[in-house]
């Protein structure tokens, strides 16, 4: 069991050396600092963390999906491409709904 918890931490601490990731956590940080000055209640903190750790996962696994594709062929390949567009993608779709969720609730505190 210790091992695995190493493992896990060893992988996030893997995950800090991506520019993406650490600038997810850059978002992330103002997130967090803007439910501060807004106050959230308890139900919007969870919707919060949710959004953060749901964006952080995704763009952690789209680099691993991008470092093994690249180990299996570093030359220009229009498979891998398409494969690495889909990481992107699920990103991208998981940073949309963080940001609408983000809107709805700065919406009721602002207006």
């Amino acid at each position: 069991m210790k091992d695995k918890f190493a493992n896990a931490f060893r992988g996030v601490k893997y995950a800090f050396l991506d520019h993406s990731i650490r600038l997810q956590m850059v978002l992330a940080l103002c997130a967090v600092c803007a439910g501060v000055i807004l106050k959230l209640e308890s139900m919007e903190w969870a919707a919060v963390i949710i959004c953060i750790g749901g964006v952080l996962t995704a763009e952690i696994l789209n680099t691993c999906i991008e470092k093994v594709c690249d180990m299996y062929d570093s030359h220009p390949n229009e498979k891998i491409a398409v494969i690495k567009d889909l990481g992107a993608g699920a990103v991208l779709c998981m940073s949309l709904a963080a940001l609408i969720t983000a809107l709805i609730i700065l919406f009721r505190h602002i207006f």
